[in-house]
């Protein structure tokens, strides 16, 4: 139990990080093309393109990631201060102040909402705009000031603890040995705590640097699950063998790697084969001295090259073919080892990533067999308060899908939905996804897993709520799509 319980802090906190970064990935693409192209060493240099590189690092990346964090605590107000305070930290250090961001962001939004509980009721009729704007203006201010003198000081010390941690692994040639966490640690889910935590804020003052940083290449890298899909795809047996092949590509070209997590889950022996093929990978980006430019998301072989900097492709797809060639060996070995049916086990395994996680999966859908549908998604009668809608609403304009983080499997629901009301000729209802702590005020209609509707009755008790067990695979979008048809 305490192991399960230090897993799932650790999730959380993983999970409360990505909340942090992959808003905001685009930016950090959008700074690695830059990089990539204009720098002198670029595809096409360009020195009057190439001075966006500075400024986008030092300080639009940590005040993006600092409005959001605090935007995740309280609101607008909260991203405010969190911004507010990132800045200090900016200014007051000579370093990317990624990790400050991941910090300072979420506090700012801590203590403005502490603030408001405070003090924002007992503010009189009319005051409500002087209060909010210049309690949150005082606020930052002092935050500022205290992040540029003593806690830009701190993460600026920590970073070189931790950069210097690194750089010994690369000088003694044992940073391959990292994917020995990495590779299990990505099958638990604790994969954002170790690539947005640790890897990615490292990555990026290496590569503001250099231009490049294998770090980016550790927990990325498509090679180790392709080679075990691959030893499936050749000697699986059942429906683990029929389901292989489109997980692969989704896998490897798409970039959604928890699509493999149930194979593994289903024969753990397979880890020593992604362990093998991680750290195959990374010992022959070292030798062939390659890096990206920036954070590839997803893990897609494509965004992988596009994040690639000029002269380093050859080496980034060798690393990346290497790890899947010995991680298919070694898989095909586990797997001629055994006998058994894997239809059965393959289903177990998916139900128990999913209980890894701690919540659907945006790929399970892929791997379940259809006959999960109607008969095991829960209805919405039996939980309805008595402030819910007890029918769908007669005039519908906005349905929302809402998950945890409101990128993966939400996205996916979402756009499912809006092609069946396009193909039904419905039009007018805006159809959107968003994360489950930031739900809408006007939406009608709430879309939810089974295991989060509890959370979104009780943020938005006014609106209907449909429940489902698998977001993309639901009757319930028939049924909405013609009940609102007869409307």
């Amino acid at each position: 139990m305490a192991q399960n319980s230090v897993r799932e802090k650790i999730q959380r906190f993983g999970s409360y990080l990505s909340g942090m970064i992959m808003p905001n990935i685009a930016a950090f693409i959008a700074w690695g093309l830059i990089t990539a192209l204009f720098i002198p060493d670029g595809w096409i240099p360009n020195e009057s393109l190439a001075q966006l590189v500075g400024p986008m690092i030092t300080y639009l990346l940590p005040l993006l990631i600092g409005y959001t964090g605090g935007k995740m605590i309280h609101g607008g107000r909260g991203g405010v201060v969190g911004a507010t305070a990132t800045i200090g930290a900016v200014v007051g250090t000579d370093i990317t102040m990624l990790l400050g961001a991941m910090i300072l962001g979420p506090l700012g939004g801590y203590i403005t909402r502490k603030m408001d509980e405070a003090f924002q009721h007992r503010i009189r009729s009319g005051f409500e705009m002087l209060y909010n704007n210049f309690s949150a203006g005082i606020l930052g201010a002092i935050l500022a000031g205290l992040a540029l003198k003593v806690f830009g000081p701190l993460v600026s010390a920590l970073n070189q603890v931790l950069a210097s941690g690194v750089e010994v692994l690369v000088n003694a040639g044992l940073l391959p040995l990292a994917n020995i966490i990495i590779e299990p640690g990505k099958v638990l889910f604790l994969n954002n705590a170790i690539n947005h935590g640790i890897l990615s804020p490292l990555g990026l003052e290496e590569s503001s640097e250099t231009g490049k940083s294998i770090l980016f290449l550790l927990e990325t890298n498509p090679g180790p699950g392709l080679g075990v899909l691959l030893a499936f795809v050749v000697f699986g047996t059942g429906m683990a063998r029929s389901s292989a092949s489109g997980a692969t590509i989704i896998q490897f070209f798409g970039g959604i790697h928890e699509i493999y997590f149930p194979y593994i889950l289903m024969k753990p022996s397979l880890l020593l084969a992604v362990v093998a093929g991680g750290v195959s990978g990374v010992f022959t980006f070292s030798i062939m001295d390659v890096g990206l430019t920036a954070t590839p998301s997803p893990g897609s072989i494509f965004a992988l090259m596009a994040m690639t900097p000029r002269g380093d492709h050859l080496g980034v797809l060798l690393g990346v073919i290497v790890a899947a060639a010995v991680s298919f060996l070694i898989a095909s070995v586990i797997l001629k080892a055994s006998k058994t049916d894997g239809s059965e086990e393959l289903e177990n395994a998916t139900n128990q990533m999913e209980s890894l996680k701690g919540k659907e999966s945006s790929v399970s859908g892929q791997l379940k067999q259809d006959q999960q549908s109607a008969q095991s998604d829960e209805t919405n009668e039996d939980h309805q308060s008595e402030e819910e809608p007890a029918e769908v609403p007669e005039n519908v304009n906005k349905v929302i899908f809402a998950c945890d983080a409101g990128m993966g499997s939400s996205a996916m629901g979402a756009s499912l939905l809006k092609d069946k009301f396009k193909k039904a000729d419905i039009e007018g209802i805006e159809v959107n996804n968003t994360a489950i702590n930031e739900l809408p005020g006007d939406a009608d209609i709430i879309i939810t897993h089974k295991d989060l509707t509890d959370r979104a009755r009780t943020k938005m008790p006014g609106a209907y709520h449909i429940s489902v067990e698998n977001f993309l695979n639901s009757p319930k979008y028939d049924e909405l799509v013609e009940t609102i048809k007869k409307q």
